[in-house]
C-alpha cells in the first residue's frame, strides 16, 4: 500500500465518524470506533487502521448487529464489572467499562472487566493504553473466529486470539505491546494478498492442510500459531479465559454465529487491571525502569516504541493514508 497523503488527525476523525454515522450507526458507537481506527492509523498500525472502515458495512449488515446499542456497565462483584455490548461494536462497551474497572482496581489492587456480545475488529492496545494512563497495569485478550489450526493440526480451531499488555511509566509513555497469537494477523495476510505479495510458509496452510506461501490459500485454509506449540498453548488459554470464563463464545461458536455473513467476529473480551502502587509498593516503578533500561543499554528496541515514533511524526506531519483507500471511503459514503 502506498501511503501518499498526510492529513490532520481531526480530518480523519471527521471522515471516519461521518462514514459510520452515514451507515446508520449511533453517535456514541461511531465516535468510539472512529477514534480507535484513527489511533491505529496515526501510530502506523495500518492493518488495524482505516483499512478496516469499509468492512464495517459488512459487519453492520449482520442480521443481529445493533446500530443503536447503548451498553451500560454492571458491577457484579467488588472487583468485577460486566458490560453487554448488545451486539454493537465492542469498543464502546469496553470504553465505558474501563472507567469502572479503573475505580475498582485503585480500591482493591486488581480488577476484571468482561465485555460480552460485541462485534470486534480493532486493535486491543488503545484501550490497555488508557488503563496504563491511569497508573495501572492493563491486560486484554479476546477470541475471534476459528481461523487458526493448532500446532500439528490441519484445520481451523482457535482464533487469532490477540493479547495486549500495558505498563505505566512515570516519565515516559506506557510500555505497550499487542499481538495476535497466530504467526501473523489475518489483516496482514489480507494486505499481502491485496498487494500481490507472497507470505512466509510458516504463516498458514492451504485447504489440504499443506504449508503455502499464497496468502489467498491461507485465507481459504487455516492460519498457524506463532512459536509452534507455545503459541498454540497461549491461544488456547485466551480461548478459555475470554470465552467460557466470561460466559461468551469460543472462536468456533463465533464463526457459527456469523452465519456466513463475513462480519467481524462477535464474542467476548476480557480486560484485567492491576495496581502497582498497591501490589508492588514504592519500588515497583523504579524496578520496572531497570528492565526497560536494559534494552537501551544493549541497543535493543523496546517493543511498542515504533508506534510512539510514528505518533510523534503524525502529530507534526499529519497521518499517512493511501489515496486509494481515501477515495474508496469517500465513494462508499455516496
Amino acid at each position: 500500500m502506498t501511503l501518499d497523503i498526510r492529513l490532520p488527525e481531526s480530518d480523519l476523525m471527521a471522515l471516519a465518524n461521518d462514514f459510520l454515522v452515514a451507515q446508520g450507526l449511533n453517535a456514541p458507537q461511531a465516535r468510539s470506533l472512529a477514534a480507535i481506527l484513527v489511533a491505529a492509523q496515526r501510530d502506523g498500525s495500518w492493518s488495524h487502521g482505516l483499512q478496516r472502515l469499509p468492512g464495517t458495512r459488512d459487519t453492520m449488515a449482520h442480521p443481529q448487529f445493533n446500530k443503536q446499542a447503548d451498553p451500560q456497565p454492571e458491577s457484579v462483584s467488588p472487583a468485577a464489572v460486566r458490560v453487554d455490548a448488545r451486539f454493537g461494536f465492542s469498543c464502546l462497551a469496553a470504553e465505558r467499562g474501563i472507567a469502572v474497572l479503573i475505580e475498582k482496581t485503585k480500591a482493591l489492587g486488581i480488577g476484571l472487566l468482561a465485555v460480552n456480545n460485541g462485534f470486534h475488529s480493532t486493535a486491543l492496545w488503545p484501550l490497555v493504553e488508557r488503563i496504563a494512563d491511569s497508573g495501572l497495569v492493563g491486560l486484554s485478550m479476546n477470541p475471534t473466529h476459528a481461523w487458526v489450526a493448532p500446532t500439528g493440526g490441519t484445520k481451523g480451531l482457535l482464533g487469532t486470539n490477540p493479547l495486549a499488555f500495558a505498563w505505566p511509566r512515570k516519565n515516559n509513555p506506557p510500555y505497550v505491546f499487542d499481538f495476535a497469537t497466530s504467526a501473523a494477523s489475518r489483516a496482514d495476510i489480507a494486505m499481502r494478498r491485496n498487494n500481490g505479495q507472497d507470505i512466509p510458509d510458516h504463516w498458514g496452510l492451504n485447504a489440504k492442510g499443506e504449508r503455502t506461501t499464497n496468502p489467498a490459500e491461507v485465507l481459504a485454509g487455516a492460519m498457524l500459531p506463532f512459536g509452534g506449540h507455545k503459541g498454540s498453548a497461549i491461544a488456547t488459554m485466551i480461548e478459555l479465559m475470554a470465552g467460557p470464563l466470561i460466559a461468551d463464545r469460543t472462536s468456533r461458536q463465533s464463526q457459527v454465529f456469523d452465519e456466513g455473513v463475513s462480519a467481524a467476529p462477535c464474542h467476548g473480551e476480557l480486560l484485567l487491571a492491576f495496581s502497582p502502587d498497591i501490589l508492588g509498593g514504592a519500588d515497583a516503578f523504579a524496578d520496572a525502569e531497570t528492565v526497560f533500561a536494559g534494552f537501551s543499554e544493549q541497543g535493543a528496541r523496546l517493543p511498542g516504541d515504533r508506534r510512539y515514533q510514528n505518533r510523534m511524526k503524525s502529530a507534526v506531519e499529519g497521518i499517512s493514508i493511501s489515496r486509494e483507500l481515501l477515495d474508496r471511503i469517500r465513494a462508499l459514503m455516496g
